[in-house]
C-alpha cells in the first residue's frame, strides 16, 4: 500500500496561502519521509507538463526522496513513455536505483494528457505506435547491456552498450494502464506486472480487463508470480467519513470543473462526488475501516491486488491534513488490510 503524487499547486483552504513552488517542494519531501516512517510500502510521482502541477520532472524529485528515505519503495506514477526516449529514461531509472539501493519502480504509461506531444515534437496520430515501440525498446535495454535495435520514431542503434545498469536485476518496469483491452494484453503477453488507473465508474467493472490479462498473460507461459496487479485510486483518509469527504471535494470539485471545460465534459457536482465515493464507487474516501474494507472488497472483485496507491494530489488540500491522511494510511489503514 502506498501514496501518488501529482504535485499539485496548493491553496490552504484556512488561510488562502498560495504556496510557492519551492515550499511545495520541501512540503512534498516531509510526505514522503512521513510515509517511509509510518511504515507505507511506496511513493509514487505523476509526469504532467501542465501549470496546476509541478511533477514534469520525476527522477529530479525521486532522487532527493531517496537520499531521506530508507525502506519506502519510489517509482514514477507514470512515465509519459511516448514523449521520452528510452534510453534516457533507463540510464535515470538505473541511477535512481542505484542511490537507493534499489528501491525503484518504473511505471511507464501513455498518460492521461496530451501535452507532452506538441512540447517534444510529436504527432498524437502516432499515440499507440509510440508507445508500443518505445516499451520494446525500454525492455531490451533493460534485459541486454549492449543494444541493437530499430524502429520508426527514434534512430537504430547498432551494438550500442546503455550505462549504468541498476542495482535490481532485473529492474522493475510496470506497465500503467486505464480501460483499453488492449493494453492489458499486451502487458500480459510480455508478462508485465500491471498498474489499473480506476479513475471513474466501479472498480468491479475492471475484473473482466484484469482477468484478460492473467488469461494473456498464462497463455505466453507467464508463471502467476509474474502477473501483479496494481491500483492506482483517487482517496483520502481521515478521521471520518464525512471529514475525509468535506476536506477532499472543495479541490476535486476545482480539479475537474477545469478538466471538464477543457474537454466538453458536464461540470462535477457535490451529488456526483459523493456517488463515486460510495461503497461501490472509484473514490477511496472515509475513515480507516471504511476504507480498509473497501481495499479488501475491491481486491475480492479482482482476483486479487497486490498493491494499491492512493492518490491525494489536492490544490485546496491543507499540508497538515495530507500528512494526517499519510499517517492514518499507514498506521490504521495499512494494518487493518495486512491482517484480513
Amino acid at each position: 500500500m502506498g501514496v501518488d503524487s501529482f504535485v499539485s499547486t496548493v491553496t490552504d483552504p484556512r488561510t488562502g496561502h498560495v504556496v510557492g513552488p519551492a515550499e511545495r517542494m520541501e512540503h512534498l519531501l516531509e510526505e514522503i519521509a512521513l510515509a517511509d516512517r509510518v511504515g507505507l510500502h511506496s511513493f509514487g510521482i505523476g509526469e504532467h507538463h501542465r501549470s496546476e502541477y509541478y511533477d514534469s520532472a520525476p527522477p529530479v524529485i525521486l532522487a532527493a526522496a531517496a537520499a531521506r528515505t530508507e525502506r519506502i519503495r519510489l517509482g514514477s506514477a507514470v512515465t509519459v513513455l511516448s514523449a521520452a526516449d528510452p534510453v534516457r529514461i533507463f540510464q535515470q531509472f538505473a541511477t535512481l536505483d542505484l542511490i537507493s539501493k534499489g528501491r525503484i519502480d518504473l511505471v511507464v504509461g501513455r498518460g492521461s494528457f496530451t501535452e507532452a506531444f506538441p512540447l517534444f515534437g510529436l504527432d498524437l496520430a502516432d499515440y499507440d505506435s509510440l508507445f508500443a515501440e518505445k516499451l520494446d525498446l525500454l525492455l531490451k535495454i533493460r534485459d541486454e547491456t549492449e543494444v541493437t535495435w530499430s524502429g520508426r520514431h527514434r534512430p537504430a542503434l547498432r551494438r550500442q552498450p546503455v550505462y549504468p545498469r541498476p542495482l535490481q536485476d532485473p529492474l522493475p518496469i510496470w506497465v500503467g494502464v486505464g480501460g483499453t483491452p488492449e493494453s492489458f494484453v499486451r502487458a500480459g503477453l510480455l508478462g508485465l506486472p500491471l498498474m489499473v488507473a480506476i479513475i471513474g465508474g466501479e472498480p468491479r467493472q475492471f475484473a473482466p480487463l484484469v482477468d484478460l490479462y492473467r488469461r494473456a498473460g498464462a497463455e505466453a507461459g507467464h508463471p502467476p508470480e509474474r502477473l501483479q496487479v496494481g491500483i492506482h485510486v483517487f482517496g483520502f483518509v481521515a478521521e471520518s467519513t464525512r471529514a475525509a469527504a468535506d476536506t477532499i471535494y472543495p479541490g476535486w470539485e476545482e480539479m475537474f470543473s477545469k478538466i471538464a471545460r477543457e474537454r466538453g465534459f458536464a461540470q462535477p457536482s457535490r451529488r456526483q462526488f459523493d456517488a463515486t465515493s460510495g461503497p461501490d464507487g472509484a473514490f477511496f474516501m472515509g475513515d480507516p475501516e471504511t476504507v480498509a474494507t473497501k481495499i479488501r472488497r475491491v481486491s475480492e472483485q479482482l482476483g486479487g491486488v497486490d498493491r494499491l496507491s492512493l492518490q491525494m494530489t489536492n490544490p485546496r488540500l491543507a499540508h497538515e491534513d495530507l500528512l494526517r491522511g499519510i499517517e492514518l494510511l499507514g498506521t490504521e489503514v495499512a494494518p487493518r488490510v495486512a491482517s484480513a
